[in-house]
């Protein structure tokens, strides 16, 4: 009825505003009665065309508190977090850009391999000091008696120190000190990348539902909203102890509605409020995943992830045709550019020959003696920086020589370790949490969906491997150890890719690819985060051949 008075007032809009241009029209009249026809056409279809808040499977109304509150967010548009950037997937040659490094036998490392990635997103740059002195700050906020916490996260100043080489300055200042601000962070281990990565999705996520007020605005929970006094109900409100986290939010157990918080059009929260007289708009809740707010983690991304977008390939696709394959992230055979105005300056930051690591004073080349600033050189055709050279770059995947001889070839990656979240309380799904306000995480007990009487068995009794009552499929499935023997190649040793400021250009090959145990780290060695799309694979549809499936007709059920 309401799409039916909405479509009767559009007409009778467009009728009147055609009677008025006709009386005041003095010339022309045919050009204003047609321009008066094509606008009522247009608002007809722009009424028409408009997504409807119905179901087409039932016929029932969305978002009606009468009709059950099945609420569903058809305004959706999705967007990347701060600091990444969108990265179109498609199908490339896995190593396809591979050369010979000396020393190894090419088919020793390499396995060349037609692979498609899915669309995601990347950051910019490396993550730099700034960025990771920002999280140091954090944990000394929220915790600051918490030594042990802000002590593991601190990088390794020591990698620079070598036997016979002078870097004491580089111990002492590369990290705190302004003249290296947004040099990329050194002296980080995998393992402390990916602790940022689930830090900075709980810090990007708080901060968006802050900044909109679907929970209390930074200003009103600190007292500095106006007149420097916390200003309105939510923001007195008790609040949750411990630091904000995404799962546990998500999860209901963390309770901090703002002024804007989301409508609950659920009967039972809509009775609730009407029976305690509470919030005059109506029940409120926390943000839910489907209501399209909340960003998907951060982390690193995976060795297929970061080949695909360090070559960049989109910059030399024609209608999927590939005009022209890449050694490095730039097009060319060379090091250098070859353009007039900056004809000879490299392209990167790396090490020429053994001994030069920036070309002779008074005409520096790459105009590095270590790093560089994290915003230098070219970006590459997705729009990221230093992709070869700089620093090399943790990537998720665990490192095998013969990984990508049977990995899938749709979005591989080898590293799955399957875990999920303990259950405090099975009846309400409650979950327990540690002292850092973290979900506790333990071994999935499944590869499947489990009957409810299955999931209660395991939530009850399978706190322990000595347990034998409990579903433990998937839980003792394991590589198993190699006891008795020694190797450096095991289910902690990451891949580094990329190249460096201490490397040579054969290291700048995107396909190139290194090792390192997850807990140690380098003076060459940082990071850059990605984050999975959701929804379409296309990023711009405009200017490209299409289908146009119809609109969807709204139910009507009275007219049945």
């Amino acid at each position: 009825m309401i799409l039916f008075n909405y479509f009767v007032s559009s007409i009778f809009f467009c009728v009147i505003l055609t009677v008025r241009i006709a009386q005041y029209a003095t010339m022309e009249k045919t050009y204003l009665y047609s321009f008066a026809f094509l606008l009522s056409v247009s608002s007809i279809i722009s009424c028409t065309s408009k997504k409807s808040a119905t179901s087409e499977k039932t016929g029932l109304a969305y978002n009606r508190p009468e009709n059950g509150g099945f609420q569903v967010n058809n305004k959706f548009k999705r967007g990347p977090g701060p600091g990444l950037v969108e990265i179109e997937g498609g199908v490339f040659v896995m190593s396809g850009s591979a050369t010979n490094v000396p020393g190894q036998e090419l088919k020793d490392y390499n396995h060349k391999r037609e692979t498609t990635v899915s669309s995601f997103y990347m950051d910019e740059t490396e993550v730099s000091n700034t960025n990771w002195l920002e999280y140091l700050n954090w944990i000394r906020k929220v915790d600051p008696t918490n030594y042990e916490y802000y002590y593991n996260e601190l990088p390794d100043t020591l990698v620079w120190r070598r036997p016979l080489s002078y870097n004491e300055p580089y111990v002492d200042n590369y990290l705190r000190h302004p003249a290296y601000q947004d040099y990329p962070v050194v002296g980080v281990s995998w393992e402390q990348a990916q602790r940022y990565c689930e830090w900075r999705t709980d810090i990007v996520n708080e901060s968006l539902l802050r900044e909109q007020n679907y929970m209390t605005s930074y200003k009103d929970l600190n007292g500095t909203g106006k007149n420097g006094k916390k200003t309105n109900a939510a923001a007195t409100a008790a609040k949750p102890t411990g630091p904000f986290n995404t799962d546990i939010y998500l999860n209901g157990q963390y309770d901090d509605k703002g002024t804007k918080a989301m409508k609950d059009f659920s009967p039972a929260a809509t009775a609730a409020n009407a029976n305690a007289k509470g919030q005059k708009g109506g029940a409120t809740r926390n943000v839910r995943l489907e209501d399209g707010i909340i960003k998907q983690p951060y982390r690193l991304p995976t060795e297929a992830e970061w080949e695909y977008a360090a070559l960049g390939l989109i910059g030399n696709t024609n209608y999927e045709n590939i005009s022209s394959n890449k050694i490095y992230p730039w097009d060319g055979l060379g090091i250098s550019s070859a353009k007039n105005k900056t004809r000879g300056l490299i392209l990167a930051n790396f090490k020429r020959t053994k001994g030069d690591y920036m070309g002779v004073g008074g005409t520096l080349n790459d105009k590095g003696s270590i790093t560089v600033p994290v915003r230098s050189y070219v970006p590459n055709d997705f729009g990221l920086y230093n992709m070869a050279g700089n620093v090399n770059e943790w990537v998720a995947d665990v490192y095998r020589s013969n990984t990508f001889a049977d990995a899938d070839a749709l979005n591989p990656y080898r590293g799955n370790y399957y875990q999920d979240k303990k259950v405090a309380d099975p009846l309400t799904g409650r979950l327990e949490k540690d002292a850092y306000n973290r979900p506790i995480m333990t071994a999935a007990v499944s590869g499947k969906k489990q009957t409810w009487a299955e999931k209660q068995a395991a939530t009850a009794k399978a706190d322990t491997l000595k347990n034998s009552y409990a579903d433990q499929r998937g839980f003792r499935d394991e590589e198993s150890k190699l006891y008795g023997e020694i190797t450096l190649v095991n289910n902690k040793s990451r891949v580094y890719k990329g190249g460096s400021w201490d490397d040579q250009a054969l290291w700048l090959n995107p396909a190139t690819r290194r090792f390192l145990p997850q807990d140690e780290s380098t003076a060459d060695i940082g990071f850059r985060c990605a984050m999975t799309m959701l929804g379409a694979s296309e990023i711009r549809s405009v200017g490209k051949p299409q289908f146009k499936p119809k609109q969807q007709k709204p139910f009507n059920a009275k007219k049945k």
